[in-house]
């Protein structure tokens, strides 16, 4: 339950806006080693205007990159593990991080509609990675739960 502090996450969703950017998007999984190598290439590097995310673990590198970007690098990465064809979807509301369940709130609408997503989280801003064929249908469910579909 929602305290003073805590916005109910029903209402935050209400009043949250869906953005689709244009580009496709494509996730891409490295060895430390191959991404150590784009590194030392800056003309293997996404554009410094385009939408990317980095994320290195213990296990591997992953780039989402614009299917452009990885078009110009993926020769310098042949061994990478490559998902393509993602429209990456925001959820435009500025969440505070005492926000509980929000996204599991919006993944457990898309799974109840059989849509597969892979949430990201920005520091105010959630992000799905949908399929393109996927797209329509996963509009058309969080329409009925958003104020704005962008």
């Amino acid at each position: 339950m929602p305290t003073s502090e805590q916005p109910a996450v029903e209402e935050l969703l209400r009043r949250a806006k869906v953005e689709v950017l244009p580009a496709t998007f494509a996730l891409v999984g490295l060895r430390h080693e191959d991404w150590r190598r784009l590194l030392e290439q800056p003309e293997l590097s996404p554009r410094p205007d385009a939408v990317f995310m980095l994320l290195r673990d213990t296990h591997e590198t992953t780039l989402l990159v614009e299917e452009d970007d990885w078009l110009a690098m993926r020769h310098a990465a042949r061994d990478a593990k490559v998902e393509r064809g993602f429209r990456l979807v925001t959820l435009d509301i500025e969440l505070p991080w005492n926000v509980v369940g929000f996204l599991a709130r919006v993944t457990e609408i898309l799974a109840a509609a059989g849509i597969p997503v892979g949430a990201l989280s920005a520091f105010s801003r959630d992000h799905l990675l949908i399929k393109q064929d996927q797209l329509g249908a996963a509009l058309r469910v969080l329409g009925e739960h958003v104020e704005e579909l962008c």
